[in-house]
């Protein structure tokens, strides 16, 4: 039979481990309101932005005029970033981004890939894959839960410098956006070449000023850092409500191991006052 000390020795263990994980929670809760009031201000500049180019993207090649670099698909290696956290205890949010990039490298059947690894836990990911072609040339850790435009600005200059230098042909990102407190969604975005809309404008071609090169040349860079940290507070936004949610579960499946290590501490309790009044009352018959 388990001993008093024992259960109350575990009970005491996973009480500590509960104050832990509501503490985790309760931290979480609170960096969570922050990111998602920073996810609000950067949206709409960012969707705007994106807009804008893909507006003057479509006019040029209505006009019959020359895209730049990174509106064409280029020749070369495939460039893939992968947004993850830093740390743990986060429930299911850098699985579901694990698996994704694996079978992003499986359709690349071996050919080249240029990785840019953005949090500790998609770096060590892609160290400890062996894909054939895989080589990580920019990486970012500790990022998170402080995600700021210097870290996109300088993961947006990494990427523009590769695609306009000829290393990259296309730039994928991996990321999980957030939704809800509750809910997370899986994104595969192409980043470059930027999608082109169409044009609406009957008549005759559009013209620029300056030049649709020049005018392309300095907001498509913009537009690439834009929608970096765009992902970066999404991202973010998405793992603090992550972890809030398994911190919380965490703290509930505590709360029941410690019913029933509570419940076993009593019936153990209980059967061995029972077990000292039967032997004292077969003491007694002995005596009689």
């Amino acid at each position: 039979m388990e001993s008093l000390r024992d259960i109350r020795r575990n009970i005491k263990s996973v009480r500590a481990t509960q104050q832990i994980t509501y503490t985790m929670k309760m931290v979480a809760a609170a960096r969570v309101k922050k990111a998602q009031s920073a996810i609000l201000s950067a949206r709409p500049f960012a969707s705007k932005l994106e807009e804008m180019v893909s507006s003057l993207a479509g006019l040029e090649a209505a006009a019959g005029g020359s895209t730049r670099m990174l509106l064409e698909p280029q020749e070369g290696p495939a460039g893939l970033i992968l947004v993850t956290s830093d740390k743990g205890l986060c429930g299911s949010f850098n699985a579901w981004i694990f698996r994704a990039a694996s079978a992003w490298l499986k359709r690349r059947g071996g050919s080249p890939v240029r990785a840019f690894a953005v949090g500790r836990k998609g770096r060590d990911f892609l160290r400890r894959l062996r894909f054939p072609g895989l080589q990580i040339v920019y990486e970012s850790v500790g990022v998170f839960p402080n995600a700021g435009y210097v870290h996109a600005e300088l993961l947006g200059r990494a990427v523009v410098s590769e695609c306009l230098s000829g290393k990259l042909g296309g730039v994928t990102v991996i990321y999980n956006e957030f939704k809800s407190l509750l809910s997370q969604t899986l994104r595969e975005r192409i980043l470059v070449p930027v999608s082109a809309g169409k044009s609406a404008v009957a008549g005759p071609p559009a013209g620029f000023e300056p030049a649709p090169e020049l005018l392309f040349d300095s907001l498509l860079p913009r537009h690439v850092k834009a929608q970096l940290y765009r992902i970066l507070l999404e991202s973010q936004a998405a793992e603090l409500a992550a972890r809030r949610n398994a911190m919380e579960s965490a703290s509930k499946n505590a709360g029941d191991i410690i019913g029933e290590l509570t419940l076993r501490l009593n019936k153990t309790r209980q059967a061995m006052i029972t077990q000292e009044l039967t032997e004292i009352m077969g003491g007694a018959e002995a005596l009689k």
